[in-house]
């Protein structure tokens, strides 16, 4: 499925939303990014839960410890950089999405600010100043979030390769 461009299931996740009555809402654009975000995001966390020890749990088993308890007390803290790293992609490729706005949401009030910024742009001339203006403005929370996350990340997988 990681193969598969979005642009080809396009039609037919329009009439799912359509027949679902989620069309000029929200819901299509925040639904699937809670649902999974996509393939990417399925396989890095596989990989991820892959490469925990199976010792670890084998252990806490021999100790007593429930499959919730297991879940809770280790596999959750060890997956925290995976996890930390899937809500980082997913906010910043929703942040971006121009193509999947476009198709959802019909009324100009509710239209995201990467759509909001084509506004700029019209048929003969494109206001340069503002459009750049806008862009700066635009990129600062991710630029913001780049730089408070990027501690939390690299912290994450220097504790990840000492475990290995």
């Amino acid at each position: 499925t990681m193969f598969i461009p979005g642009q080809v299931l396009i039609i037919p996740v329009y009439i799912l939303f359509t027949q679902l009555g989620w069309i000029n809402t929200y819901l299509p654009l925040i639904v699937p990014a809670f649902c999974g975000g996509g393939a990417f995001n399925i396989f890095l966390l596989r990989q991820f839960f892959i490469s925990i020890p199976d010792e670890l749990m084998e252990s806490a088993r021999i100790d007593g410890a429930s499959e919730l308890r297991i879940f809770t007390r280790i596999v959750l803290p060890l997956s925290k950089p995976a996890l930390f790293t899937v809500a980082l992609f997913t906010v910043v490729f929703t942040w971006n999405d121009f193509f999947g706005p476009l198709i959802y949401l019909h009324d100009p009030s509710m239209w995201t600010l990467a759509i909001g910024l084509r506004g700029f742009q019209q048929q003969y001339s494109t206001n340069w100043n503002l459009l750049m203006a806008a862009s700066t403005l635009t990129a600062l929370p991710l630029i913001i979030l780049y730089f408070t996350a990027q501690d939390k990340m690299m912290r994450g997988f220097t504790l990840r390769a000492g475990i290995r």
